[in-house]
């Protein structure tokens, strides 16, 4: 352990400065920060895939990018927004590279797998939407983009953002009927 993340440790704990050290090459402290975010990062991940295999995959993606492009971190926004964004996008993109027809319509038993047991019956019940209506669903109504901020994103007009939104709450409520 570095003497920098031994003092960290010690003090009380304080993001910015294991980021500062992480951006310098302290892998220590980068393992602190995974430790802090990958469950959240793995959640998101999973509720935009919908697969095991893909939202572990983007998950340690992610954190490869996280670690690569760090540096770029100008604190300008919180930590946990800039990683939310990465994590956002790598999910998206791991979604598109793994994509096939199958995947699309049909789920094993071990991609319901859930993150806690908090939100078990909620990804069980997600993973069972179409894709881009899941993709949509989780981004609005989980995780408060904007139908536009959708669109950029997913590369459709912020129109069939509303559409699939709204085909996944319908579908959503046949499910729990």
């Amino acid at each position: 352990m570095t003497a920098q993340l031994k003092v960290l440790q010690q003090s009380s704990f304080n993001e910015p400065d294991l980021i500062d050290s992480a951006k310098k090459g302290d892998k220590a402290a980068f393992k602190q920060l995974y430790q802090q975010h990958h469950k959240r990062v793995y959640a998101l991940c999973f509720r935009i895939t919908g697969q095991v295999a893909l939202a572990e995959d983007a998950t340690q993606d992610c954190f490869v990018t996280l670690w690569q492009k760090l540096p770029q971190f100008k604190g300008q926004s919180q930590f946990t927004t800039w990683l939310h964004s990465l994590s956002v996008n790598q999910a998206l993109n791991s979604l598109k590279k793994h994509r096939s027809f199958w995947s699309r319509f049909v789920a094993s038993e071990t991609d319901v797998e859930t993150v806690s047991d908090e939100y078990e019956d909620l990804d069980k019940i997600l993973v069972k939407l179409p894709e881009r209506a899941r993709i949509v669903f989780v981004l609005h109504a989980l995780e408060g983009y904007k139908h536009e901020e959708i669109g950029q994103l997913m590369g459709i007009a912020s129109g069939t953002s509303k559409a699939q939104y709204h085909r996944a709450q319908k579908l959503l409520a046949e499910m729990l009927d």
